[in-house]
């Protein structure tokens, strides 16, 4: 059975937020181009019973790890993003918007040997109506395996794990990132000390060890148990407290969307936080990268772990209010965090 609510103050939360400004963060995964088209629709077509779009703009926005990256940023981190690019337009437009936003991708390699992965989404509507996702086109096929870029890349992240306060792993199974080039790090992450190391891997959770804190949603649970969990608060915690045991995690953090978020720790009864603001949500796009970037500043900070997850759920509760891949900025979280005091 999990604990009531944490009836702290949340504003007692802001000096926490105000220490993310200039942590040192390291971004680890799969760089994904967000392509947004939009257009406005007027008419059905007479060739098929399919809407008519007349094209408008479209723009690049950094998803993945790279939205992990810019939510960190956003809330004041100094960050660094270690991934693949392909040498094409949508790879130069990635690493543009993520250097716009002040991260540093010096160790983002560029490849030729294949193409920067792309999730096209369609966004439609009338002249006096809010435009809506009605078609998502993903182009984004895992990178070829080569012995010495993974090597490099590693390499990389090793020299800069000296000189750091967070590792965030954003596993997209895309090939930037595995569970098998983390573990060569093992060494280096366990002599460090307090490093927190905090994973987000959408197909291959159980392959991890011994990390932090990882943050699945409930269908990721389910499919790396083999489970269905139905929405079931019981269910849900006896599964997360399997998957944590598997991992060898200090930390699971469960998102549920609409019904919050669960935290298990060792030896603490699990905490149900419940959605901030209304159920009402706009857009979940990239709110698990949201979660995971405050996640890992907090834990950053030296926060507990049930304190990251406070904030965490804040800021997931403002960023699903936004239409697509968004961000959350320090200032705004601040300000959520008094009002609801």
């Amino acid at each position: 059975m999990s604990s009531p609510f944490d009836s702290r103050p949340l504003a007692s939360l802001c000096p926490c937020v105000d220490r993310f400004v200039g942590r040192r963060i390291l971004v680890w995964g799969d760089l994904v181009a967000d392509r947004f088209l939009h257009g406005t629709t007027t008419r059905v077509s007479r060739e098929a019973p399919a809407l008519v779009l007349r094209y408008e703009d479209e723009e690049i926005r950094p998803g993945g790890a790279g939205n992990a990256a810019l939510n960190a940023a956003a809330l004041g981190a100094s960050v660094t993003v270690f991934g693949y690019l392909g040498s094409d337009n949508e790879g130069s437009g990635l690493r543009a918007a993520l250097q716009q936003a002040g991260i540093d991708t010096s160790q983002a390699i560029e490849r030729s040997d294949g193409s920067t992965p792309v999730k096209t989404r369609v966004m439609a509507g009338g002249f006096h109506t809010v435009r809506q996702q009605i078609l998502r086109i993903d182009h984004d096929r895992p990178w070829r395996h080569d012995s010495k870029l993974d090597e490099d890349l590693v390499a990389a992240v090793r020299a800069a794990l000296v000189n750091t306060d967070g590792l965030l792993i954003s596993d997209y199974g895309l090939g930037a990132v595995s569970a098998s080039s983390y573990a060569r790090l093992a060494t280096v992450i366990g002599g460090i000390g307090n490093l927190p190391v905090t994973l987000d891997s959408r197909f291959d959770l159980l392959r991890y060890r011994r990390v932090t804190a990882a943050t699945p949603n409930e269908a990721e649970l389910e499919n790396a148990l083999g489970v269905s969990l139905n929405g079931d608060p019981t269910a849900i915690e006896e599964a997360g407290r399997d998957l944590q045991r598997q991992l060898e995690a200090e930390h699971l953090l469960i998102t549920r969307g609409s019904y919050g978020m669960t935290l298990l720790r060792p030896d603490r009864d699990p905490v149900h936080l419940p959605i901030h603001g209304t159920d009402q949500i706009a857009d979940v796009t990239g709110a698990g990268d949201t979660v995971i970037a405050t996640l890992t500043l907090a834990l950053a900070t030296g926060a507990s772990v049930l304190d990251g997850a406070r904030i965490a759920n804040i800021a997931a509760g403002l960023v699903v209010m936004k239409h697509g891949t968004a961000t959350v900025p320090r200032e705004e979280l601040l300000a959520a965090l008094r009002e609801t005091a």
